[in-house]
């Protein structure tokens, strides 16, 4: 069996972080996203990986490298344009051949891998296999209307007016039976090629189509706050460890220290991870935080956040809910009254509470 990671794609909904790096790449508890998803196909007992890459190849690549730390033997599959995730099949005909396959979108996150679903495929051998959690607002992902003996009726990607609200994670199941639906599809009011429709096309031809839901946690990482939700889940299981220095300062909770660190007159609360290299000076980092390799918080308060690498914050009172990306400053405004001084990226949102 093979797996198809899916890193394509521009992210548009974590800009302007994505303006600059892979989406695929932003850090949860210091670790990218998408590693996770290569541990837990590694886990399963799958070798041969095709990953999909976009524009963001290259950086993709210098992370991944060959897949050999993570037991894997990476191929790089390119696709010209987001087409769709059936395309990603598509395009990779070739490389998976006749092989069955597991699909794994790459900015999704899963509680406890996806062993028992590999492994129950292999033993069934369906020609096609779903993952299916129960969500809010079916609206934004594709929908499965279930038979009421538990088989699948129908899917529909991002409906309107939603038959279920079982909504697909991210990970699907083929035999070499998708190629063929694969092949027939034309693209869809999005002008994509649906693998929603490549599945309903395998159901209305009679091909054994089924479904698994979870319960377990998942998260589509595609957001800010889903971002910041899936960092507090992973620190909540975070194992504490001081292989930095700590002077003058307390370390509470779960706290992680990575080599190099450095917290001086500070105050630390877990769960939260402080990377290789880092400097709290005279601050306070609060739980579910997730400061990157090289970053400078001084003289500041942050709690519930993602700061990446070689950031630095200082003297800006206290920040909360928030995504910082590489190399950033944070630094007080001048003491100009009523007036706010700004440098932003494309996409930006800026919340500004004005003290009058």
């Amino acid at each position: 069996m093979k797996a198809l990671v899916l890193a394509g794609g521009s992210g548009t909904r974590l800009r302007p972080i994505t303006h600059t790096s892979a989406k695929q790449l932003v850090p949860v508890a210091n670790k990218p996203v998408l590693f996770y998803g290569l541990e837990a196909i590694a886990a399963a007992g799958i070798r041969e990986l095709g990953i999909v890459v976009g524009d963001t190849q290259a950086e993709i690549e210098a992370a991944v490298g060959d897949g050999s730390k993570f037991g894997l033997q990476v191929t790089y599959l390119r696709q010209e344009a987001p087409l769709g995730l059936a395309h990603a099949v598509l395009i990779a005909r070739e490389y998976l051949g006749d092989d069955d396959f597991v699909m794994y979108l790459g900015d999704n996150f899963i509680v406890g891998g996806i062993n028992d679903v590999v492994s129950g495929f292999m033993a069934k051998k369906p020609d096609a296999q779903i993952m299916l959690t129960r969500v809010g607002d079916p609206r934004q992902f594709g929908v499965a209307e279930l038979h009421p003996d538990g088989g699948v009726k129908s899917l529909e990607e991002k409906p309107r007016a939603p038959k279920s609200d079982l909504a697909l994670v991210g990970v699907y199941l083929f035999t070499a039976a998708v190629h063929e639906a694969v092949a027939e599809l034309k693209p869809s009011w999005r002008g994509e090629l649906e693998i929603t429709d490549a599945i309903q096309w395998l159901i209305d031809r009679g091909y054994h189509v089924e479904s698994t839901t979870i319960t377990g946690y998942w998260k589509d990482t595609g957001n800010v706050a889903d971002m910041l939700e899936v960092n507090r889940l992973v620190l909540e299981s975070l194992t504490p460890a001081v292989h930095g220095e700590s002077v003058d300062s307390e370390l509470i909770g779960r706290v992680r220290l990575e080599p190099g660190a450095h917290v001086v007159r500070s105050r630390v609360v877990g769960p939260a991870v402080i990377g290789a290299g880092a400097r709290i000076v005279d601050s306070y980092v609060g739980p579910f935080t997730s400061i990157g390799a090289g970053c400078v918080i001084a003289d500041s308060e942050i709690e519930y956040s993602i700061v990446l690498p070689r950031a630095s914050i200082e003297g800006v009172g206290r920040i909360e809910s928030s995504l910082i990306g590489h190399d950033v400053e944070v630094t007080p405004a001048p003491n100009t009254p009523r007036a706010h001084r700004l440098v932003l990226g494309d996409h930006s949102k800026v919340q500004i509470h004005d003290r009058t």
